[in-house]
């Protein structure tokens, strides 16, 4: 009981890691404002971007992604650190359930950046933060999930597009090649989710309306 106890405070923590919201934090220390109410209404750099300008947009791109990067080793060590107490007994052994636990922390800082308790459960569309834990969990995959984006959004100069080009790469990658199984879940899950949040880019593509990057258009709901 002890163990799944500490289990949940784990995943709380991921959580409240991925719940900080940068963007918002970024409106009000600068501008006073509630970068909800403007622009894309969407607490992500892209918004940050188009509301504050490129340096905002860029610290809060950095934070996102050494957040969702920050929950992988914070899961490993808290884990490897739960098996050293001797009221902790784990249901089995801790080696195979600690790839587990990395899988369940980096949803709960995905979860966590797109439903952020201190926003009423508002947020951003978590593929920042995605590349933040493709990058801790295995490096190549979220390079090449960061080359697939910097590649679409270089032809496209649509952020949404690359963002779900980066998210099918990143499943792709995984799959291809050797990882655990939890591992490879944890990113197909998050995958996908990212992509769902990315339903109303889709339907704006799909009718040929999507806003691009330096268009002065308004990019609703914007990926990040």
């Amino acid at each position: 009981m002890i163990f799944w106890i500490a289990s949940v405070a784990g995943l709380a923590t991921a959580y409240l890691l991925g719940s900080i919201p940068a963007g918002y934090l970024a409106g009000k220390l600068l501008k006073g404002i509630d970068i909800r109410e403007h622009g894309s209404r969407s607490t992500g750099a892209t918004n940050v971007l188009r509301t504050l300008g490129k340096w905002p947009a860029l610290a809060v791109l950095l934070v996102d992604v050494l957040k969702g990067a920050a929950a992988i080793p914070f899961a490993g060590w808290y884990y490897s650190w739960l098996g050293t107490l001797p009221s902790v007994t784990p249901p089995t052994d801790l080696q195979t359930l600690l790839p587990w636990a990395v899988c369940l922390a980096g949803l709960a800082v995905l979860f966590g950046h797109s439903r952020s308790i201190w926003l009423n459960f508002t947020g951003g569309k978590s593929a920042a933060a995605g590349l933040g834990v493709l990058l801790a969990l295995s490096w190549p995959v979220g390079l090449g999930a960061a080359a697939a984006f910097g590649a679409v959004l270089a032809l496209s100069r649509m952020v949404s597009l690359g963002s779900m080009v980066a998210a099918l790469t990143a499943i792709a990658l995984v799959c291809a090649l050797e990882q655990p199984l939890p591992y490879r879940l944890l990113v197909i899950a998050g995958g996908l989710y990212v992509i769902a949040r990315h339903r109303a880019n889709i339907q704006r593509l799909l009718a040929g309306t999507e806003p691009r990057l330096g268009s002065g258009g308004r990019e609703s709901k914007a990926a990040s």
